[in-house]
């Protein structure tokens, strides 16, 4: 079966870095588009950022400038580089990734900006 596994989470501080990946496993037709999206707490979930097959992306007004989408196509693996984070970056973030056939999600991986 698919299964999207995500790590990199966790609690950093103010000003500071992580990295998010999202290996796919099972997926036989290749990823079309992948994304981050994440849920604040007790907030609408909202899409951070996407990259196409052909590695055009697209942010969120709120992360531009300081978050990079990419993807490793051998690896079927996406990652977000989040810089310079914020305490209103806090939230649950979720890899999303499209198919021919069908979109799936990650179990989601907590990011906590906090000093």
């Amino acid at each position: 079966q698919v299964h999207l596994g995500e790590f990199g989470g966790g609690l950093v501080q103010p000003g500071g870095s992580l990295r998010l990946s999202c290996a796919a496993s099972g997926i036989f037709f290749g990823i079309n588009t992948a994304a981050w999206y994440r849920q604040p707490p007790e907030k609408e979930r909202e899409l951070v950022a996407s990259i196409s097959s052909g590695g055009h992306s697209n942010y969120a007004d709120s992360v531009k400038g300081r978050f990079t989408i990419s993807r490793d196509n051998g690896k079927n693996t996406v990652y977000l580089q989040m810089n310079r984070l914020k305490p209103e970056d806090t939230a649950v973030y979720y890899c999303n990734v499209q198919t021919p056939t069908y979109a799936y999600w990650g179990q989601g991986t907590q990011v906590t900006v906090s000093s």
